[in-house]
């Protein structure tokens, strides 16, 4: 996979016809499909890029009345596969930082932007579920590339009006790394 694809509603039975739609439009494999907090649903596909933008507006066609937000990102960086299923491999934090959005789509597509843009790792990305609907991912790697990615994926989360907070923490405490995966 290639390219990852979401599709964000406010409708949970619209959200399952959604999941429906766009697997039975495009070979693309489902990733995520659940409601998340405050009475929402998301659809995360990946696949190829000319199916996964087919799947997602197939479902924004069909479905417009309950869209809240969608995204295709093309060419995903590797690191947001594990961070999103809780299984990224961080030994020790060097610096940290924080991006919080209001909606899963502005900040997938931001954690993607921030890990695009400087040599930093993914740690985790939590997506709506016991955050009144709200997502945030955390970045470790040295102050200067944590800094940059961070106002990366803030600027694109920003720029989209969605930016909660972004956070860079220099020399976070040891005990974080346990709260976080």
């Amino acid at each position: 996979m290639n390219s990852l694809g979401l599709v964000e509603l406010s409708s949970i039975a619209a959200g399952m016809q959604s999941a429906d739609i766009m697997l039975k439009t495009s070979n693309v494999t489902l990733i995520l499909s659940r409601t998340i907090c405050s009475g929402k649903y998301m659809v995360l596909i990946g696949g190829d890029v000319a199916a996964v933008q087919s799947a997602v507006e197939a479902a924004k066609n069909s479905l417009e009345f309950a869209i809240i937000d969608t995204f295709v990102i093309p060419n995903v960086h590797p690191d947001i596969f594990p961070a999103l299923s809780g299984h990224s491999k961080v030994e020790k934090l060097e610096s940290l930082g924080i991006l919080e959005s209001f909606s899963v789509a502005s900040l997938i597509e931001g954690a993607d932007a921030a890990v695009k843009a400087a040599s930093v790792q993914l740690i985790e990305i939590r997506l709506a579920m016991a955050l009144g609907g709200k997502a945030f991912c955390t970045i470790t790697g040295d102050v200067a590339a944590v800094t940059s990615a961070v106002d990366s994926g803030a600027k694109l989360i920003s720029d989209r009006g969605l930016l909660v907070n972004k956070v860079v923490i220099a020399q976070p405490r040891p005990e974080l790394l346990s709260e976080m995966v």
